[in-house]
This record gives C-alpha cells, structure tokens and sequence, in this order.
C-alpha cells in the first residue's frame, strides 16, 4: 500500500471509530438481520427483531401504548 492509501485508510477508520462512539453513547443501535428484519439492540439482554410491516403497526398505535403504560403505572416494573 501506498502512503496514500495508509492516510485515506486510517482516515476511513477514524471516522468509523466515530461513528461506533457515538452509538455506543445513546446505548441503542440498529442493524438488518441475515432474515431482512429490523433489529434494535441495548433494550435488553437480546436484541428486538421484527419485520417492517410489525415495526410500522408497533409505530402506529405508540399512543396507544404510552397510554397503556400511564394507566398502569402501579402494576408496571421499572428496570433500572
């Protein structure tokens, strides 16, 4: 390799590394599965893996569960 090529290198591996620490911050990432549905990671243990059309209707009654959630926040658990 070049020196050219060792600069434009490091410098895609900087901004790489970038990009991994300021995931890492927020705790909560995203990738496509090998199956080709939507995994969320840094909820939990495992990582929640739905389908677009499952991920959409989840998204379209996030009122609703909201709602659920002030209704019920007794019998609710907090993990902390």
């Amino acid at each position: 390799m070049s020196d050219e090529d060792l600069k434009a290198e490091l410098e895609r591996l900087r901004k790489e590394n970038e990009s991994l620490k300021k995931g890492a911050a927020k705790g909560i990432s995203m990738k496509v599965s090998e199956k080709g549905g939507l995994s969320v990671y840094g909820l939990g243990r495992f990582p929640i893996t739905l389908y677009q059309e499952q991920w959409t209707k989840l998204l379209d009654i996030s009122d609703d569960i909201r709602a659920f959630i002030a209704a019920h926040q007794g019998e609710l658990k907090v993990k902390g």
